[in-house]
């Protein structure tokens, strides 16, 4: 004769051999009925507690057929060890009767939504309906999709959540300078997230420095993503932290594409008679530009290879622009504007 030990059908309020719906439906009740967070009678910890362990055992089809043959001591090791139809494993609840609540209801609470329509008390309500879990937003999709894999002794790791989302990506821009870009550079991003403590219910802040490196040559827009390292919970999947490249402005040039532009102020003499203009670049060198042509409105000179690295080819380098601004003058005498009017052609 099996000696049972533990009577996990009657912790749940079920008959042995009740179906997998049905042990859901029962744990769904009877927890509810006795979290300690709800029912402050001294018992509600411990049969809270064997609520838990029932579920664990019940609704895992093996550890449920082992105790339906053995009961709690074939389960627990105690009975036959491999042989002819022995079970060969030893199960122990380790579980956190909390967490398997948590797990169940999809990390939400229920009682917040149950009580503000309800008004009451744990103990002694009847919660038994149709469909408990549309009262509480949950649907009426079982375990609020949870895949069970096998407890201790089982090869598996416990329950697992397959429900959850992501969370949208937390974007933030990041500032870098020409001379960065030119050279590439690695830079360190403290971040500030939420993140589970080991009992996977209760939640920490925690800092961290993101090592973010740029390429030469990387466009304003490039996104550089890191997964999941955002605010950690219960019930999401973190999300990825993206940080977006930002060209910070220069005093002195400007940037298009890989090319780099340098405003040249010439004056009007200069436009008319010819200059010369010693360009800066980027690499701290610079780089002489001479014209004897009249400078004409948005005329441009390039100097080939002082831009900014590509960034598919980051050996080769786009183009120093020099780009002309005349300066005109404020005032002119009257003696000039003669000699101008004689000289210039009309």
């Amino acid at each position: 004769m099996v000696k049972m030990g533990k009577d996990y059908y009657n912790a749940l309020g079920i008959q042995k051999g009740a179906s997998d719906e049905e042990i859901k439906k029962a744990y769904r009740k009877q927890a509810l009925r006795y979290h300690p967070d709800k029912n402050k009678s001294p018992e509600a910890e411990e049969k809270f507690k064997e609520i838990a362990e029932a579920y664990d055992v019940l609704s895992d089809p093996k550890k449920k057929d082992i105790y339906d043959r053995y009961g709690e001591e074939g389960l627990k090791g105690g009975g036959p060890t491999g042989g002819a139809g022995g079970p060969s494993f030893s199960y122990t609840f380790q579980g956190d009767p909390h967490a398997i609540f948590a797990e169940f209801f999809g990390g939400r609470s229920p009682f917040d939504q149950f009580f503000s329509r309800n008004g009451g008390g744990m103990e002694g309500e009847d919660m038994d309906t149709d469909d408990p879990f549309a009262r509480f937003g949950m649907g009426s999709g079982g375990m609020g999709g949870f895949s069970r894999s096998f407890g201790p002794g089982m090869g598996g790791g416990g329950r697992q959540m397959v429900e959850k989302h992501q969370d949208p990506p937390v974007t933030h821009d990041l500032g870098v300078t020409l001379e960065e870009v030119l050279t590439g550079c690695t830079k360190k991003m403290k971040i500030s997230r939420k993140r589970l403590n080991p009992d996977r219910r209760s939640i920490r802040m925690e800092e961290k420095i993101l090592e973010v490196v740029i390429k030469k040559g990387w466009k304003e827009g490039t996104k550089i993503t890191f997964p999941k390292e955002g605010d950690e919970t219960p019930t999401n999947i973190p999300a990825d932290v993206v940080f977006v490249v930002k060209d910070k402005p220069h005093p002195v040039f400007q940037r298009d594409g890989s090319d780099i532009v340098y405003p040249a102020k010439i004056s009007l003499k200069e436009a008319l008679c010819g200059c010369t203009v010693h360009a800066p670049t980027l690499d701290g060198k610079t780089v002489t530009v001479a014209t004897r042509d009249v400078v004409q409105p948005g005329m441009k000179r390039r100097i080939t290879g002082e831009g900014l690295p590509l960034p598919k080819r980051p050996d080769r380098r786009g183009d120093l622009v020099v780009e002309y601004h005349v300066v005109f003058p404020e005032r002119l005498s009257e003696s000039t504007k003669d000699t101008i009017a004689r000289v210039l052609p009309s």
